[in-house]
């Protein structure tokens, strides 16, 4: 019984030396195991980081090329804005062009409005004189010893000789001076230039005038200055008036019969467009 309990608890003796044992191998293959381990993390690590190297050259390579890209995109933009500013100055002067065509086109149209309602104030005023004229001096219109017409820019007014002058005189006789007084109430208040004509006939000046006209010119001239005068008496303002002699070089009809010497013999008063200085204006200074 005691070898049997000996050989018994030896054996109950022993099992508890086991897990001494195991532990002691645990141990001794637990280092091993945490090293390998690491060292798997270290090259795996390195790997990333290697792989990260990688990308991040890889981005910078990419940055660089992108830099470079947006450097020359910028010296592009620089040179766009330089061709954009050039630009602006040309269009800028070209706007200042324009702007000074577009003032003196809007001067010359104000100016032209002017003269068109200057034209149509004088046209009418033209169109009431000339019918004034027609009125006042009807009876003589209608004996076809003067004559009234309407040009494009004025009146004229053919007055024959007969009624104004005796034969070879530049003196006005009694009937011309009241058909020229009652001419110069429509023509006082005209806007228009005012020339008064000479004309004769062809017939040279008889030896008794000859001193005192030696051609006809001389006598249209004379004519034509004595009816200005008469004109100025009754109130045209004498700054608006000229008197102008063509002797017997512009016939309105031939000079072989006695009708058209007649027709010949005549003064003319034109009313043609206004030049210079209006007659309330002063005279220009030199």
């Amino acid at each position: 019984m005691k070898r049997s309990a000996a050989l018994f608890f030896p054996l109950l003796r022993e099992p508890p030396e086991l897990p001494a044992l195991v532990v002691a191998l645990a141990l001794a293959l637990v280092p091993g195991c945490v090293t390998r381990g690491a060292h798997l993390e270290v090259v795996q690590e390195r790997d990333q980081l290697r792989e990260e190297s990688a990308r991040r050259g890889n981005r910078i390579e990419l940055l660089e090329v992108s830099n470079a890209a947006l450097s020359e995109e910028r010296m592009a933009l620089i040179d766009e804005i330089e061709d954009f500013r050039q630009t602006r100055e040309v269009l800028e002067e070209k706007v200042d062009v324009l702007d000074r065509a577009r003032g003196e086109l809007e001067t010359d149209l104000r100016e032209r409005e002017s003269e068109v309602v200057q034209g149509t104030e004088e046209v009418e005023q033209l169109r009431q004189t000339y019918e004034g004229l027609v009125g006042d001096l009807e009876s003589e219109v209608a004996a076809g010893r003067i004559e009234i017409d309407r040009l494009r820019e004025g009146l004229r007014l053919n007055l024959s000789q007969e009624i104004l002058f005796a034969s070879g005189s530049a003196r006005l006789n009694r009937r011309g001076r009241a058909v020229i007084g009652k001419v110069a109430e429509r023509l006082a208040t005209v806007a228009q230039r005012i020339e008064v004509q000479g004309h004769t006939d062809g017939v040279a000046i008889a030896e008794a005038l000859a001193g005192r006209y030696p051609s006809n010119w001389e006598l249209a001239g004379a004519r034509a200055a004595s009816i200005v005068r008469v004109l100025g008496e009754f109130g045209v303002p004498p700054n608006r008036m000229s008197a102008v002699s063509f002797g017997q070089f512009r016939p309105v009809a031939p000079n072989d019969t006695p009708e058209g010497r007649a027709r010949n013999r005549r003064i003319e008063i034109r009313l043609l467009p206004a030049e210079g200085p209006s007659p309330a204006d002063p005279p220009a200074s030199e």
